[in-house]
């Protein structure tokens, strides 16, 4: 599931665990939602933050962590950066999701429609 950083976790580990919280910590998505985004327990979480454990390339965890980092990256770039305007689109209701966007993402399947949405609302910019 999770490495011990201790273990010499490769490159791509140590970036998509970093990048991964970042991302929660710019949209304010607590730890708990976290993990049920990445399938994850909350002590796994709160070790991932202390820099105890890193995601594995080889895990689920791993693949929908990119996953929500690249739905983090077309948001920001559709908000112009505006993390308040992101950090609101994410927990108001979109008609064309079907539901709240925050809600949706912790579904694998409501992560790739939402996900889908954004890219192809930023392929109109």
């Amino acid at each position: 599931m999770v490495s011990p950083e201790r273990e010499n976790p490769s490159t791509a580990s140590v970036v998509v665990s970093k990048a991964v919280l970042r991302a929660c910590e710019r949209l304010e998505i607590r730890g708990r939602l976290l993990g049920r985004i990445l399938g994850l327990s909350e002590a796994s979480i709160s070790r991932l933050k202390r820099g105890d454990l890193t995601l594995s390339p080889e895990e689920k965890s791993f693949e929908l962590a990119l996953l929500f980092i690249r739905l983090f990256r077309s948001l920001d770039a559709i908000t112009g950066g505006d993390e308040g305007v992101a950090r609101a689109w994410m927990r108001n209701e979109n008609s064309a999701l079907g539901g709240v966007p925050i809600d949706r993402i912790l579904t694998i399947a409501g992560l790739t429609d939402v996900l889908a949405y954004l890219d192809a609302r930023r392929a109109l910019v």
